[in-house]
């Protein structure tokens, strides 16, 4: 069963549905919570997506809001810290991981203005060809962490499926962000009905 299929089968406020609705395939044009995003994603690796979703609240407070500047400088006793809470994934090499790919962040923003416009100057990319784009830069990223990561902000097509009613909606959004280079839906939620 597709993730979409699964989803118009449950309540309206079941977590699963709200994300899929309202955040999954939907491009995050605000570096700290595609940032955050990426950090959902790598923390999900041999877990299910149930036990990331349930836990956001408590990713987002302990990383200091996504914010990639402060979790940049994090130390020794920020890890330790990180590794006794209870409220997210302890696992040490995650953890590395985030702080490490923080400063990639900052990197590419000296470049790219953005991490959203790094993302977004790739064109034309297969799987295979972004994995090792993001092997390059970051740290604990596998096939399904990029790929499920590309997915969800949008970047890559196959987040929906085609009777997916946030199928077309995204669709016409993306063509007319790709041709006038803005959003229009920034604020907009999708909610699929029965």
């Amino acid at each position: 069963m597709s993730y979409c299929e699964y989803c118009r089968k449950l309540p309206l406020g079941n977590i699963h549905r709200t994300y899929h609705d309202t955040k999954y395939g939907i491009k995050i044009y605000d570096d700290h919570e595609l940032f955050g995003r990426f950090i959902l994603e790598i923390n999900q690796a041999g877990l299910s997506w149930d036990i990331i979703l349930k836990r956001e609240t408590e990713f987002r407070i302990a990383f200091d809001q996504y914010n990639f500047e402060r979790i940049a400088h994090y130390s020794e006793a920020d890890v330790a810290r990180l590794m006794n809470n209870k409220g997210i994934i302890r696992n040490r090499k995650k953890i590395e991981a985030v702080i490490h790919n923080a400063n990639q962040v900052i990197a590419l923003r000296k470049e790219y203005g953005t991490f959203f416009a790094w993302i977004e100057s790739i064109e034309s990319k297969n799987t295979e060809e972004w994995v090792k784009l993001f092997k390059k830069n970051f740290k604990f990223v596998g096939t399904e962490i990029v790929k499920e990561f590309l997915f969800s902000i949008g970047k890559l097509e196959g987040a929906h499926e085609k009777d997916c009613p946030m199928f077309l909606p995204l669709k016409k959004h993306y063509e007319i962000t790709h041709y006038y280079k803005f959003s229009l839906f920034s604020s907009t939620f999708f909610i699929c009905t029965n």
